[in-house]
């Protein structure tokens, strides 16, 4: 499957100079393993491959010296492999099974420069978080992989023409023709099923019904729940599956903030807090941030106990949930409300795979804007229907006291700009 991040890939290789090791984040089951291990057999001579979890042999080779060209010919022993500058591509994949291989890294910046290196990992941002690690903080660089976006998606599907075609009407302001439009709004209802998780998409590509997903999606599930026993401490396990299993119940409320009584009796921030940052870093929640004030720069003006935590995937929201994927691809024909925070679910999905910090805004508890980004000196507000009725107090509270350079309207309507909102459909958010 194609991937946004191998452009990101490529330009790293293609550094002249200042290129360090990369370090690439991603929750389980995205594919960072696939598509680095392509990227190098695309773009390199050779790869010399490690996994530092199951490779023991390896990931015990850095207990001892860690001088970068005592390793660099072990590791060349080990794979049969020539390590070429520039020629060869040596990933560590689940690098934080071994932190001194992480630590290494360091060294591998400051005295090879000119060796190409990739470390990943499905909980690395955990490790380097919770763990006591010598992190080469200045001495890597870093990529985060999420579950495939949209336009993604259409790449999957054979779509690309489309994708252009959406892309255009974005820009300019200009309504697709109405058999495009409707044909997108059933690829995107059918993407709140599938999501973005490649295993799925496969499934359903190579089977041509929707009906295997799930089977896959409860695997993948399954596979997160493993992790949180495996690698958090028993008590911890326990409040992680806790806080991750009630975020359906969370969203189904009209007040979406995240309440620790709803994961459990009693619940409270001393107990949770530390459940919802491992479930943060290790890539498999979102967590979106209530703001005080609707202004620049909007990090500083965050309520830290005030937030709402969506899943990585939209078709894991929407699988986890047992909603029908008949009331998913009948929207618009069947009443139902949870539609409306699976559809904020893969909204936030959408800006976060666009790498814009998350927030929300309320005020006095009459109004609640669903998402307040902020683009260089510019505050956008952005509002989310689940169908193409628009009208809302909200916003225009928000912008009558904040005055944001324009908003974005984000529902089943076409694309339009008028009274300085600017209208996209649900399935063209990957451009915003």
């Amino acid at each position: 499957m194609k991937r946004k991040i191998t452009e990101n890939l490529i330009r790293w290789k293609g550094r002249p100079s200042g290129r360090m090791p990369l370090l690439v984040y991603g929750a389980r089951q995205v594919g960072k393993t696939h598509i680095i291990r392509e990227f190098g057999k695309c773009h390199y001579k050779n790869v010399a491959y490690f996994n530092l979890e199951t490779n023991q042999t390896v990931a015990g080779y850095f207990s001892d010296n860690i001088e970068p060209e005592r390793i660099l010919r072990f590791l060349e022993a080990e794979s049969r492999e020539r390590i070429v500058p520039g020629d060869t591509l040596v990933i560590f994949d689940e690098i934080q099974f071994c932190p001194r291989a992480l630590t290494a890294l360091k060294y591998f910046n400051e005295q090879t420069p000119q060796y190409h290196i990739i470390g990943a990992g499905s909980l690395l941002g955990v490790a380097i978080n919770r763990e006591n690690y010598s992190f080469p903080v200045g001495n890597v660089d870093s990529l985060i992989m999420f579950p495939l976006d949209f336009e993604e998606y259409l790449w999957a599907l054979g779509e690309e023409m489309l994708c252009a075609e959406i892309k255009g009407a974005f820009d300019k302001n200009e309504a697709l023709p109405i058999a495009l439009h409707e044909k997108s709004l059933d690829l995107y209802r059918q993407y709140l099923i599938t999501g973005g998780m490649p295993q799925a998409i496969l499934a359903l590509v190579e089977t041509k019904t929707l009906l295997t997903v799930p089977d896959v999606q409860n695997k993948i599930m399954n596979d997160y729940i493993a992790d949180m026993a495996k690698y958090a401490t028993n008590t911890q396990s326990v409040k992680i599956r806790a806080a991750y299993n009630s975020i359906p119940v969370q969203l189904a409320k009209e007040n979406k903030k995240f309440q620790y009584k709803l994961a459990l009796r009693g619940g409270t921030a001393a107990i949770f807090g530390e459940a919802i940052e491992w479930l943060n870093f290790a890539g498999i929640v979102l967590k979106c941030e209530r703001v005080e004030q609707g202004m620049m720069p909007v990090a500083v003006y965050r309520d830290l106990a005030s937030f709402k935590l969506y899943m990585s995937d939209v078709g894991l929201l929407t699988m986890k949930s047992g909603i029908s994927q008949q009331a998913v691809l009948s929207a618009g024909e069947i009443e139902n409300t949870f539609l409306g925070s699976i559809t904020e679910n893969y909204v936030a999905q959408a800006l976060r795979n666009n790498h814009y910090g998350l927030y929300y805004w309320t005020n006095e508890g009459t109004a609640e804007l669903d998402f307040v980004l902020q683009k260089g000196n510019d505050i956008i507000a952005v509002e989310v229907k689940t169908g193409a009725r628009t009208k809302s107090k909200s916003l225009n509270i928000f912008v009558t006291k904040y005055k944001p350079a324009y908003s974005i309207r984000i529902s089943a309507r076409n694309f339009g700009f008028e009274n300085n909102i600017k209208s996209v459909p649900l399935y063209a958010v990957f451009c915003v």
